[in-house]
């Protein structure tokens, strides 16, 4: 952050793509959803291109094979949804990971007294486990998921809620995403927005946005938030 940025009071941070890589298990699911139909499994490269809107859009974007069908507001066909939650509940933490730097980067959040919350469009049954699994959820005061408000990221509703409920500013607050529906939302809601090159942004560069800042790990945005080079 330059030295004329305002102090930052509270950090907000995106699930997927961002602390964790979460695609092995959707990629598992998304294909014994499949099998359940009676269609071809896909290769997991996909299913990452097609990660960022939530469940039923990812749903969409599986059935399809394309990533325009998260454009079309009809919901996907009742039997699909219920298979893919079914088989995801199942597999959901199995085979996700850390991303390099994030528990470190959490715990230098920590320790300069920020206190962290973590917005996804993930359903919170499947959010709240995964966070117990990964050993995440003692870092974050509050845990805003997808079907918790009703307008989920890239409106900026959850990010002005979970300020609020953090008690700051959006202005004094730093989003980190992955995707550009981070930089929206954070934008929208008038927050700092630094991103990571790592994660899913729907095959796009994240480096084409202009955000506050690309970090290659939570620590760097930690040192970066310091003033540390």
């Amino acid at each position: 952050m330059s030295p004329a940025t305002p102090a930052i009071r509270a950090v907000l941070l995106d699930l997927d793509g961002t602390l964790l890589d979460t695609v092995p298990d959707l990629h598992a699911a998304a294909n014994l959803m499949l099998g359940d139909l009676g269609r071809a499994p896909l290769a997991v490269d996909d299913i990452r291109s097609y990660v960022g809107r939530g469940i039923p859009n990812l749903v969409k974007r599986i059935l399809a094979g394309g990533r325009e069908a998260a454009d079309d507001p009809s919901p996907p066909p009742a039997e699909a949804l219920a298979s893919f939650r079914q088989h995801y509940a199942q597999v959901n933490g199995r085979q996700s990971t850390l991303f390099p730097g994030v528990r470190e980067g959490l715990a230098a959040f920590r320790a300069l007294g920020l206190p962290m919350g973590v917005i996804t469009n993930k359903a919170e049954a499947f959010t709240l486990p995964l966070l117990e699994q990964m050993e995440l959820t003692p870092f974050f005061a509050v845990i805003v998921s997808g079907d918790l408000l009703p307008r989920p990221k890239p409106d900026p509703m959850p990010l002005l809620w979970a300020s609020g409920r953090l008690g700051v500013s959006p202005a004094t607050v730093l989003m980190i995403g992955d995707s550009v529906h981070d930089w929206h939302a954070g934008r929208a809601a008038g927050c700092h927005v630094f991103l990571v090159p790592y994660g899913y942004n729907e095959g796009r560069d994240v480096h084409d946005l202009p955000c506050d800042g690309i970090v290659s790990s939570l620590l760097e945005a930690a040192q970066r938030v310091t003033g540390q080079p």
